[in-house]
């Protein structure tokens, strides 16, 4: 695995972590933020591996999508979930009167961990921490 692709599945679970951290306290509608950028991290992590990156969200998701979804290489529903995490990052980082349930916020932060986890072993990483909340 690349150095690189490492770095970004770390930086993908330090942001479930963030996204915890921020659910316990009073920054629900911030939390769901942090959870689509672990999936983000994630969908960019495994292009990198496969020597693509871009500079767009969008960009990200198409590419992941016709990569890693319709082929079937990993699951399309991670796919859906990360286009639904984007969703859900708009709506509560521009929105003033976004709110999110915190039984919403724990399905995302949830997803995200999934995501990490397939991400870990599509790419044969067996080590790295296995508790990130």
């Amino acid at each position: 695995m690349k150095d690189h692709t490492h770095k970004l599945l770390e930086k993908a679970e330090r942001s479930i972590r963030a996204a915890k951290l921020l659910a316990d306290g009073e920054g629900t509608e911030f939390a769901a933020g942090r959870a689509y950028y672990a999936m983000f991290y994630v969908a960019e992590a495994l292009l990198y591996e496969q020597d693509q990156a871009f500079g767009k969200h969008s960009a990200v998701h198409a590419v992941y999508g016709k990569e890693f979804a319709k082929t079937g290489l990993l699951d399309p529903k991670y796919h859906r979930w990360l286009l639904k995490a984007f969703e859900d990052r708009l709506q509560t980082d521009y929105g003033v009167d976004a709110n999110m349930r915190s039984e919403d916020v724990e399905t995302v932060m949830e997803r995200a961990r999934e995501f990490l986890a397939a991400a870990r072993s599509f790419l044969g990483e067996t080590t790295g921490p296995s508790s990130y909340v």
